[in-house]
């Protein structure tokens, strides 16, 4: 069974964008390997995005390095939207209802993860008890304003346990009343 994840990096005032989505202030800290990430994509079986962020902005758009994982990812890519496209790309679906799109990451991830990508279908995915992991990277910069990781005022509080042995932000998440509930 796959298991979802939301995974990004964050500047350390807790933004993922700029402001308007702009993701141009990440490719400095793209640099070098990163173990965690290399791991995590070794393991994704399919990615879980939201409209905006599938056309959004890409901080290596017009390189070898645009999409997901800085160009590396090549497998299923299932996006949740409002407007579907009439014409949309063979190899993506685009789904209007959150737990299909789930389910449709799911069945194409197989045993590996669902990459959930945008902070919106995230907090989607948290709000209806579908999310099971948070992976977070903190870059070492302070942009001020944009979007936020995860931005739901007057939400509801959600615990986390940190995953055994890694270094990186990286939790599970415990579901209210589940067996998981500590």
């Amino acid at each position: 069974m796959a298991t979802t994840l939301y995974s990004a990096t964050m500047s350390l005032d807790g933004f993922i964008a700029g402001p308007d989505g702009d993701m141009s202030w990440l490719t400095e800290h793209l640099t070098g390997g990163n173990p965690t990430a290399e791991r995590l994509l070794a393991g994704v079986g399919a990615i879980l995005a939201g409209r905006t962020t599938y056309g959004g902005d890409d901080p290596n758009r017009g390189t070898e390095k645009e999409g997901a994982f800085g160009g590396a990812y090549h497998g299923p890519v299932v996006v949740l939207t409002h407007r579907p496209p009439a014409d949309p790309p063979p190899d993506v679906v685009f789904c209007t209802d959150l737990h299909d799109a789930v389910a449709r990451a799911c069945g194409a991830a197989g045993e590996g993860y669902v990459n959930v990508l945008g902070a919106d279908v995230a907090r989607q995915c948290v709000a209806a008890g579908l999310l099971d992991e948070v992976l977070v990277f903190v870059a070492p910069v302070l942009l001020g304003d944009g979007v936020r990781l995860f931005h739901h005022p007057g939400g509801a509080q959600v615990r986390l346990e940190r995953l055994p042995g890694e270094t990186e932000h990286w939790y599970r998440v415990l579901r209210r009343g589940g067996a998981d509930a500590a």
